[in-house]
């Protein structure tokens, strides 16, 4: 041979490296062989010559791929593992760990018994938990301490499932969860790495939203947030918080509050209102001040609980094994999470009901999937006052709305998966109904969710979205 092939090679395109298919590699490859060999080479592929060419082929098209590979890792956009952790390293970010969820918990039992740093509680789905807020029982008989889940994860817990005292403290009689747990995450995935590392370009400056949402999401164990501002003369109204005139508005999930209100005071704009159901005083120590250090009211939100629920109809057939909910409510929470390396539900967007498919496809070739549709608790099917005694739920006012069988109810201390499941005297309006899992509840404000009603739902700029295992129901059709 003289030196020159007929193999095509790679090039730098308009869209950048490209490199030739393995279908146009192969007959250069047999034109050198045929050269080599002095011409008249048989090319039919199942010859010697033919196997040849044929595995030749494959390991120059494997070793373009590999480079392609590697090009495509240099671009923050498409960059995965090792690579994109170097590309974040050039802005001092490192790949967030996976988080246990979180949730503040009632421990009750006599006044002055101390609970310490590591007592454990365990939750109705066999999950342990471990204090992270030492405390002692007060003069009321209660104490509210924060407890994480010993898993990493996002492992939901809905209200009122962490019940039980696992690790025996001679006075600690009880403990129980008011609102539902903070869920935890599991290992940041590409996008939501590759959306903070944007947003830490942002976070260099001083005074923007973006900034200050920047310098927010780098706080430790915050698992999301929302930055807005309120640039008119007048009050406006952001899903039901006030911001008065020329205010800023930052709604924050996890994190300690003290951690989030300085990372608020170092990028925000002096003399600017703020909005928000929570206020953490900052002393200002950067600013050459000696002590007594002037102080700052930081106010921001923190973001309540929009729970979700879903119902995915697929079609009936032989091929549906029995597991067939366990599988697909294992998708849905991952997809939801982001924990399958796509986009998670997040404070203030819109999630839409496709965003589960490819995760619902993906569990087997058995899902013949006709639709998802979700329902969530900031577009109840109905609002009313009501009080569960076993199965059996009463409803004595209807506030707006009205109740069906199938719905999701959603209350104080009312676990996740409590769904009407029959009339009783009750058609929609006041009356009973019967319910699929008994409880005992007192009169209280309770809501309807319809997981039948929407393709996409609004996520509040004042709440962070929730998904539990139990709130997504199959139907097969």
């Amino acid at each position: 041979m003289s030196g020159s092939s007929s193999v095509p090679v790679p090039f730098l395109g308009p869209n950048g490296y490209e490199a030739p298919p393995e279908s146009e590699i192969l007959p250069g490859v047999q034109a050198d062989m045929n050269a080599a060999f002095g011409g008249g080479l048989n090319p039919a592929l199942e010859t010697p010559q033919g196997q040849l060419a044929t595995t030749l082929t494959a390991i120059i098209g494997n070793t373009y791929a590999q480079f392609l590979q590697l090009t495509n890792n240099v671009d923050p956009a498409y960059a995965t593992g090792r690579m994109q952790d170097g590309i974040a390293r050039i802005y001092f970010l490192e790949r967030l760990p996976a988080l246990p969820t979180s949730v503040v918990a009632t421990c009750s039992g006599l006044p002055g018994v101390p609970i310490p740093l590591g007592a454990l509680a365990l939750a109705q789905d066999q999950s342990i938990y471990v204090c992270t807020q030492a405390g002692e029982i007060g003069a009321g008989g209660t104490v509210d301490l924060t407890f994480a889940n010993t898993t990493d994860g996002p492992i939901a817990c809905p209200v009122a499932t962490l019940d039980r005292v696992y690790q025996t403290i001679p006075g600690w009689e009880a403990i129980t969860n008011a609102v539902a747990g903070v869920i935890g995450r599991d290992v940041e995935s590409r996008a939501d790495f590759e959306a903070r590392r944007a947003a830490s370009v942002a976070k260099n400056a001083v005074g923007s939203v973006s900034a200050i949402l920047g310098a927010v999401l780098a706080v430790p164990d915050v698992l999301d947030a929302y930055v807005s501002d309120n640039f008119t003369g007048s009050p406006i109204v952001l899903d039901g918080v006030t911001l008065p005139a020329h205010s800023l508005y930052v709604c924050v999930a996890g994190g300690v509050a003290a951690d989030v209100a300085w990372a608020i005071f170092t990028k925000k704009m002096p003399g600017c209102d703020m909005a928000g159901s929570t206020t953490v005083v900052v002393e200002d120590t950067t600013s050459g001040y000696v002590p007594p250090y002037p102080t700052y009211d930081i106010t921001f939100q923190i973001a309540a609980t929009q729970t979700f629920v879903a119902q995915v109809q697929i079609a009936n057939s032989p091929q549906v094994p029995s597991n067939a909910l366990g599988l697909i409510r294992a998708a849905m929470i991952s997809a939801f999470t982001g924990a399958d390396g796509g986009t998670r539900a997040r404070i203030g967007t819109t999630w839409f009901a496709s965003r589960f498919y490819p995760a619902v496809l993906a569990v087997g070739s058995w899902v013949n999937l006709i639709q998802i549709t979700m329902g969530s608790s900031e577009a109840p099917a109905g609002s009313f006052t009501g009080s569960i005694a076993g199965t059996v739920l009463t409803v004595s006012a209807v506030g707006a709305g009205a109740l069906a069988v199938g719905n999701t109810i959603v209350g104080a201390n009312i676990p996740e998966g409590v769904r009407i499941a029959s009339f009783g005297t009750g058609v929609g309006g006041t009356g009973t109904y019967n319910l699929n899992l008994p409880q005992t509840i007192g009169s209280q404000a309770m809501l309807a969710l319809n997981p039948f009603s929407a393709d996409s739902i609004e996520i509040g700029e004042a709440h962070v979205p929730s998904l539990a295992s139990a709130d997504i129901v199959l139907q097969l059709v």
